[in-house]
């Protein structure tokens, strides 16, 4: 059940932070303002957070959530666990910053951002043409900062929120507009099926007083599962035209995004942003994303390039496209959710220009295995980190190929998150340049 509160329905009120990671953090710097009454409980706790003693769920910690008014859940904290589902059945709300920040800055002011793949570069585009056009925006959520974070402000006029599948199942409130740019099949670990994930996912657009739903046309899983979006549905099924040039992405997918980007504009206000030519005008100077099919160094003819932020499927698939043709060592795996990797597996084993597949721990090593049952012609080895696959990748692709960190995976294995390891990646090929 969703909680349609806000952070000052908190005041004065004994509520316990489940989760103690970064959004635990911010939430409880937050709560520090309105009440005393703070209990803050983990799975794995590690040392106090912010000065507060973390309690271990299961050595007290559920007894001390059962004696809160509110519960408030770090995303990472899973709906269908089973101590969130026992104190759901005794009625204690549960809440996420996300939602109570939406609730408290006003629905009408929010652009809610979701998809398997693409969110975070549509996201970008978006606040980049926003601020270009002289609107007071703020990016926020999976993208930057927390939406709850003491930093962002309360006073602007757009907030554009890039939404995880774990956040959407905590927004009560329906945003004025929902851009879902992609559907596939992710963090089943967390859903518990694939039909927990998709179906979670498109939850955003079906709460009640729900706008408008911009909906990507070209993605055929989106469109199979059409019936489970809510709203006033706009289907975009065009690639971006010459307005979108001077943004400097590549690849087909990215065209995708940003016109998706320009559709969602236009739902908010088509008469205000409905002129491609001031689009156009606007879209000069963006920085595409870091980790994000991102070019970091050419080095003896190889080529560098960090797509850290594929952390699924899907637009390791889209990097894979964009690079057809190319000579390719192919850097896969990460954290394993359980996902499905076929659709990734025959595309890698069909590839017919070289390729070689370097399995990252952990599930880059069953990927690695899966794919030399396929193929004699796509080479695969086992790298125990980022370094040695560089190393390996860079003697491979000599003298004119490129080398791809494109994992399709979370990073939590080995790393703390995507950012980490793209700039693990970004150290590794900085020692390789003379």
């Amino acid at each position: 059940m969703r909680h349609a509160l806000g952070w000052s329905d908190l005041r004065e009120k004994r509520v316990g932070i489940y989760g103690a990671g970064t959004e635990g953090a911010s939430a409880l710097e937050r709560l520090t303002s309105l009440t005393d009454q703070i209990v803050v409980v983990d799975d794995q706790p590690k040392g106090q957070l912010k000065g507060f003693d973390v309690v271990a769920i299961d050595e007290g910690g559920y007894d001390e959530l059962t004696r809160c008014a509110v519960v408030l859940k770090s995303p990472g904290v899973s709906r269908y666990g089973a101590s969130i589902r026992a104190l759901e059945a005794l009625d204690i709300p549960l809440v996420g910053g996300t939602g109570l920040s939406i609730h408290d800055l006003g629905a009408e002011r929010v652009i809610a951002i979701t998809g398997t793949k693409g969110k975070s570069t549509t996201t970008s585009i978006v606040g980049h043409l926003l601020r270009q056009l002289g609107v007071d925006v703020v990016l926020a959520g999976n993208i930057g900062l927390p939406l709850f974070d003491r930093s962002v402000p309360h006073d602007a006029e757009i907030y554009v929120v890039e939404t995880s599948s774990f956040q959407a199942l905590d927004i009560a409130d329906a945003p004025r507009v929902v851009g879902v740019t992609s559907l596939g099949v992710d963090h089943v670990d967390w859903h518990q099926s694939s039909e927990n994930y998709q179906r979670d996912k498109l939850s955003l657009t079906s709460l009640p007083g729900a706008g408008i739903t911009v909906a990507q046309g070209r993605d055929h899983e989106l469109r199979r599962n059409g019936d489970l979006l809510g709203g006033d549905v706009q289907w975009v099924d065009e690639l971006a035209g010459s307005w979108a040039e001077p943004l400097g992405l590549v690849g087909e997918h990215n065209a995708a995004n940003a016109a998706m980007a320009r559709a969602i504009l236009r739902a908010w206000d088509a008469e205000r942003f409905g002129d491609d030519e001031l689009l156009r005008e606007a879209a000069q100077g963006f920085t595409p994303l870091p980790g994000r099919l991102s070019s970091l160094a050419t080095i003896e003819g190889v080529r560098f390039i960090d797509d850290s932020l594929a952390t699924n499927v899907l637009p390791t698939l889209a990097a894979l496209e964009a690079l057809k043709g190319e000579r390719l060592a192919i850097m896969i795996g990460g954290f394993d959710r359980g996902v499905d990797y076929e659709l990734l597996v025959d595309a890698l084993a069909q590839r017919r220009a070289p390729t070689l597949v370097l399995g990252l721990p952990e599930s880059g090593h069953r990927l690695t295995e899966e794919i030399s049952t396929r193929t004699e012609t796509t080479d695969v080895v086992n790298v125990d980190d980022v370094a040695s696959g560089v190393e390996q990748g860079f003697q491979w692709a000599s003298p004119q190929g490129t080398v791809l960190l494109s994992p399709a995976a979370a990073s939590f294995s080995q790393f703390m998150n995507w950012k980490e390891r793209s700039d693990e990646f970004r150290r590794c090929v900085d020692l390789l340049s003379p």
